[in-house]
């Protein structure tokens, strides 16, 4: 989610510098931060687009430490994707044991390096945005 749905970054804004430094290196245990974050560039209607084409699942990883994190991704999913994500979101920190033909990810963390499908790695070269992947994506259907 965060990265390639979220725009991480558009919570962090919210949050006071008292805050920012008490959880300096770990800003994704901020209470309720994910709650403030906003959809990505375009992340909303690419989600729906490829729903049509693909069986889509939202694949995240929950901060340990961040009990709400939890709960806020999940409220976050409801109240963005909707229907289209119905029971469809799953919080792991092993995302390779997860099976699929792709995952588009912003990071080569939590398995996601080790996922069996083609793992698109958002924002790097050839997969910059919403468009080009999206693009791409079904082009392989």
């Amino acid at each position: 989610m965060d990265g390639v749905l979220v725009d991480f970054e558009s919570g962090l804004a919210l949050v006071d510098q008292k805050t920012k430094e008490q959880y300096k290196g770990r800003l994704d245990e901020i209470p309720n931060i994910f709650s403030l974050m906003q959809p990505a560039e375009n992340a909303i209607e690419s989600f729906n687009e490829l729903s049509n084409y693909f069986d889509t699942y939202i694949l995240s990883t929950a901060p340990w430490e961040n009990l709400s994190a939890w709960s806020d991704k999940l409220e976050w999913v409801k109240s963005y994707l909707g229907e289209n994500a119905y029971k469809r979101l799953i919080l792991t920190h092993h995302k390779n044991l997860n099976k699929g033909h792709f995952l588009v990810d912003d990071r080569e963390k939590n398995g996601a390096n080790e996922f069996e499908g083609k793992h698109i790695l958002f924002g790097s070269k050839g997969f910059e945005n919403w468009s080009v992947v999206k693009t791409y994506l079904i082009n392989q259907k």
